[in-house]
């Protein structure tokens, strides 16, 4: 449990009694993939005992992280770190066919937490090449998530796509025959503004057959729509290498409003704080609701906290659990 934050001196030039206006954003944190993905990782802790080995961070959250490693969860970053007769949980972002393979090989215990979302934009992938397309995916380098996707196919079968700028740059004629996927943690519009480009230079390409972008990243990115025009300052709960949590500090910014990325509520500044009447909060799809409720008694730390919450959409997904965990 978190120590109590430790009083702090009132802002200069404001009265400490003047309420701040606090608007929650909802949707906001974890989505059903991330659910499906912890409790993966908890189920099989109880199955198997500890450790249990999770390639790669099961979710990009520190917070989440280090509950799990408290309850016998190894994490590393390859296979070749996990014992032969250790069990291993795949990370919910997925992982390239090679993965599995080498564990198969190895006669390794594995359960794959891949968000189902992200399996769906996989076997697309796996259609796509078997039809003969040339795959264009629209994501980012390095990301966990396109490196998993790009590795569902052979090399050279796709190539990614990051911004508008790159699509100038593709060396493919109106002739080839071409599809395009895109990674589901990306920014709606920054997406839809690529896919414009593709379609425009390559009118033959072949869209998917339904939207890649989560509802999960959608909702959180038009809740914040939402509420920043009426916000002096947006805080996004999330870790610097959350896709989904860095494109909610930019979707406020386009809409005129400051936002900063923070992981915990210790690391918000008064300062911040200085002329601003209203705040936004919202957190991305990998921060626990604890997180939220942090920040809300940090700020009341200062002020005194008038909440309102706004809602963009209702959630109630649920994934199941694979099969071997409920057997």
């Amino acid at each position: 449990m978190n120590a109590p934050f430790p009083s702090t001196p009132a802002i200069p030039g404001r009265d400490p009694r003047l309420p701040l206006k606090l608007i929650v954003a909802a949707p906001r944190g974890f989505c059903a993939g991330v659910d499906r993905a912890i409790e993966i990782v908890e189920r099989a802790l109880l199955k198997f005992g500890a450790p249990v080995y999770v390639r790669h961070e099961i979710v990009h959250n520190q917070y989440v992280v280090d509950s799990l490693k408290a309850k016998g969860a190894i994490f590393v970053e390859e296979l070749d770190e996990v014992p032969d007769d250790a069990p291993v949980v795949f990370s919910a972002h997925g992982v390239p066919k090679t993965v599995p393979a080498e564990a198969e090989r190895r006669n390794m215990l594995y359960v794959d937490a891949t968000c189902p979302l992200v399996s769906k934009v996989h076997r697309q992938a796996e259609r796509q090449v078997e039809k003969g397309q040339h795959i264009l995916f629209i994501g980012h380098a390095g990301h966990p998530e396109v490196i998993g996707t790009m590795g569902q196919v052979p090399p050279g079968q796709i190539t990614l796509v990051e911004t508008v700028e790159d699509v100038a740059d593709l060396d493919f004629t109106p002739e080839d025959n071409l599809s395009y996927l895109s990674q589901t943690t990306l920014s709606v519009d920054d997406t839809h503004d690529i896919i414009v480009a593709l379609q425009e230079r390559f009118p033959q390409i072949v869209a998917p057959k339904a939207e890649d972008i989560c509802y999960a990243t959608s909702n959180r990115q038009a809740a914040v729509k939402r509420i920043a025009a009426s916000c002096d300052l947006v805080l996004v709960i999330g870790a610097p290498n959350s896709s989904n949590s860095l494109r909610l500090v930019e979707v406020s910014e386009r809409m005129g409003t400051d936002a900063r990325l923070i992981q915990r509520a210790d690391e918000i500044d008064s300062s911040w704080l200085e002329g601003v009447g209203t705040v936004g909060l919202t957190a991305g799809a990998s921060a626990p609701e604890k997180l939220v409720r942090e920040v809300v008694d940090r700020l009341s730390d200062w002020r005194a906290v008038e909440e309102d919450i706004v809602t963009a959409a209702e959630e109630n997904m649920i994934f199941k659990l694979p099969r071997q965990l409920t057997e």
